[in-house]
């Protein structure tokens, strides 16, 4: 792609392309559903090795197994929702739906009882999550393509994006107590008990979050022309050549190579992070009991503080975008998370547990400015798409993005697995774990999000669609778009005449 120019012109927002408040708030209640599954999932998740004794590898297959399946069905539903044309829209009856049958297959996937055999616990794990992520996957890619769509400016782009990732954090601000809250004993018997109660509630916020962007959200292209349904064999070749032409866009695939990296590497962090407070944190706390009591309490100050530090870090991100560009500031909150990860190789320290928190604000920097500038960025893209190919497919690129995210969530779950019983925990030994086995973890705790937000970086490196680029293909798409009215109004107007001069 080409160089722009060194001296790029800051361009001020239309009103007419700015989105209201409301809209903004509607939209973004889906952001909250869509975090609050991911979120809790990854706390809960823990009781199959923790509560029910489970094998670590084998809880890190399951919940890689799910993201081999998205390989599939998210392209199939973006597609679906790119092409769908119904008198409420293409994306909002799909969101609607998705929400609420992801809602119900949330709750029902943790209604575990003990007494089971371990192949049991499995089997049903597995058969509601793959259950609830393709129910959610026809909620999250259409409302994410919905977010793409909302406006064509490349400013308020991010500025919606901000609001989004906004009430995406509130779900963190109560996640990380999940583990000390089902384990209260005056509120469950036990925490297997109490991740039953929890995934009810959860399930009942995914489906009052999902529903509200349902009802309220407006979708922008409302009048694109009938999709080809001439014969199975046409749609097929059409959406296998959909999600082909996404991936031959190379600046769309540098930004879910980027997101990859970053994302599964933050995740594959977290699966490190409650064993290494717990085991190692707290290894004098005398019991497992007082271990997981006083972890969960720290691991929940934790989680709180870093979703506040993220709060700030999503409208920091936010300004800096709309002034130096989205590009430049990714340059500067990712080099400060990288800074924060190391950090924790000091703040792990079982003389001072609380320690720990001075690592937040600066990994906060990461994830908190992420998606705000990614989605913004992919929003763009889908723009060049449309110059290159004359068509809006934000539900196939919104498919292909978040099931790279997914993926990383999939790959971190799968390697984290694999990796706790490579470095030698056991969970029979309790609070003895051996001196290496606590090492190793702190090593990939630290290490791996390092390595990969560097990588992630040098990528980004090469992404060049700037302002001054963005408005450009801007212009052209519009050009074009008038061009295309003005010949149909003209061939509308013969064949009127020609049916006028026939009668």
């Amino acid at each position: 792609m080409e160089q722009v120019a060194s001296k790029p012109h800051h361009h001020v927002t239309k009103r007419e392309d700015r989105v209201s408040i409301f809209q903004k708030t509607a939209y973004s209640m889906g952001s909250f559903a869509n975090t609050a599954q991911a979120a809790f999932i990854g706390q809960m998740v823990m009781i199959l090795n923790l509560g029910l004794g489970v094998n670590p590898a084998i809880v890190g297959f399951i919940g890689f197994l799910p993201r081999i399946v998205d390989a599939i069905s998210d392209p199939i539903t973006g597609y679906f929702s790119d092409n769908l044309r119904t008198r409420w829209g293409r994306r909002r009856p799909l969101i609607l739906v998705g929400a609420i049958l992801g809602g119900i297959l949330f709750a029902l996937m943790f209604q575990l009882y003990k007494g089971r055999s371990e192949m049991f616990y499995v089997g049903y794990f597995l058969f509601f999550q793959l259950l609830f992520f393709l129910a959610f996957t026809v909620f999250s890619i259409p409302w994410i393509a919905l977010g793409y769509e909302m406006t064509p400016d490349y400013h308020e782009r991010t500025r919606l994006q901000a609001v989004s990732s906004f009430a995406g954090q509130l779900p963190w601000f109560i996640a990380p107590w999940t583990w000390m809250i089902m384990h209260n004993k005056a509120w469950f018997t036990d925490g297997v008990h109490g991740v039953r109660v929890i995934a009810i509630v959860i399930g009942a916020c995914l489906i009052i979050g999902g529903v509200l962007p349902a009802i309220f959200s407006k979708e922008f292209f409302t009048d694109l022309p009938k999709p080809d349904t001439s014969g199975a064999k046409n749609v097929t070749k059409k959406f296998f050549s959909g999600v082909a032409t996404s991936f031959q866009c190379l600046p769309f695939v540098k930004l879910c190579g980027a997101t990859l990296l970053i994302f599964g590497g933050f995740m594959l962090a977290s699966a490190f992070t409650a064993y290494i407070v717990f085991y190692y944190i707290f290894q004098g706390a005398g019991s497992m009991g007082e271990a997981y009591s006083q972890g969960g309490k720290l691991l929940g100050w934790y989680g709180s503080f870093s979703a506040l530090c993220s709060v700030g870090v999503i409208f920091l991100t936010s300004w800096l975008a709309t002034h130096i560009g989205k590009r430049k500031t990714f340059f500067i909150t990712i080099p400060i998370s990288i800074f924060g990860y190391a950090l924790k190789w000091i703040a792990y320290n079982p003389n001072n547990p609380y320690l720990l928190l001075i690592s937040a604000p600066f990994i906060a920097f990461g994830l908190g400015s992420l998606f705000v500038l990614m989605n913004s960025m992919v929003a763009d893209v889908c723009d060049l798409d449309e110059l290159k190919t004359g068509e809006r497919r934000e539900g196939t690129f919104s498919a292909v993005y978040w099931w790279m995210v997914k993926l990383g969530v999939a790959l971190s779950s799968l390697i984290s697995g694999f990796l706790i019983n490579m470095v030698g925990f056991d969970v029979a030994l309790e609070l003895n774990q051996s001196v290496s086995a606590l090492f190793w973890m702190r090593i990939c705790d630290v290490g791996i999000p390092v390595v990969t937000s560097t990588i992630a970086v040098l990528i980004i490196v090469t992404f060049k669609i700037s302002e001054d680029k963005a408005y450009d293909i801007r212009a052209q798409i519009e050009r074009r778009r008038g061009e295309r009215r003005q010949a149909q109004r003209e061939a509308d107007e013969r064949r009127g005449s020609e049916r006028r001069h026939e009668d």
